[in-house]
């Protein structure tokens, strides 16, 4: 499989991401830099964490309008996958392609620290060898990172399973203690109606290799394998 991570002036996670891919999961895998007008022939595009363009206006805000964007969006549109972690996740809510925003922590504080989220679903690419309700240890690092959405959106989320990842306890309990930065329903991430966009806010990535102690992530990533040669 040909993986593409969209590199941004700012990203500063897309080099985890690539190790990840390429050297953990012995993937074919391609830098797209954000003025490039041309996939290559990819079959996923990855817009890995950082801060694009400083985070100036809102996060995500300026990289939504980069010329890599309109091959992105086009390519989503006629429904290749897209994945989004943290401020990529940020800019695919800015570019429409996934609902809701991504606001600042209802601390006004960046947090960076190992959290526990909860699988909400097994039916999408980036779950389905996972365990509806199981916690997942797996980092977070984000100072805007509050999902907001208005009442009919997350009627709408939670009427067609799109929630994809909820912040819990380690027993996998929601409780608004657990919430590291007020997200409205404790949404860590979703996937838009198509289920071929996704995006949260915790890092993956950061949780797949042995080295570090912890390969919860790792799951997220054989599912997207096991999804795709199913």
């Amino acid at each position: 499989m040909k993986f593409g991570v969209v590199v941004f002036p700012g990203s500063n996670c897309d080099q985890d991401m690539i190790y990840v891919l390429r050297n953990i999961m012995k993937q074919e895998v391609i830098e797209l830099w954000h003025k490039d007008h041309d996939l290559q022939g990819v079959d996923f595009v990855v817009l890995p964490g950082g801060f694009s363009f400083g985070d100036y206006l809102r996060s995500g805000a300026i990289a939504r309008f980069s010329p890599i964007m309109k091959e992105v969006i086009e390519f989503a549109n006629n429904g290749g996958y897209v994945f989004g972690v943290c401020n990529g996740f940020q800019v695919l809510c800015e570019a429409g392609l996934l609902p809701g925003a991504l606001l600042h922590n209802d601390s006004q504080k960046f947090i960076c620290k190992n959290v526990n989220i909860r699988c909400e679903t097994t039916e999408s690419l980036v779950t389905n060898q996972m365990t509806a309700g199981e916690p997942l240890k797996i980092p977070i690092a984000h100072g805007e990172g509050r999902f907001h959405a208005d009442a009919e959106t997350l009627a709408e989320l939670q009427a067609n399973n799109q929630v994809l990842f909820r912040y819990c306890d380690e027993d996998g309990k929601l409780d608004d203690a657990f919430n590291p930065n007020g997200s409205v329903s404790n949404i860590a991430g979703v996937t838009n109606k198509n289920r071929n966009v996704f995006g949260m806010m915790p890092h993956p990535e950061r949780a797949a290799d042995e080295n570090l102690g912890n390969l919860d992530g790792k799951a997220l990533f054989e599912s997207i394998l096991a999804g795709v040669t199913a």
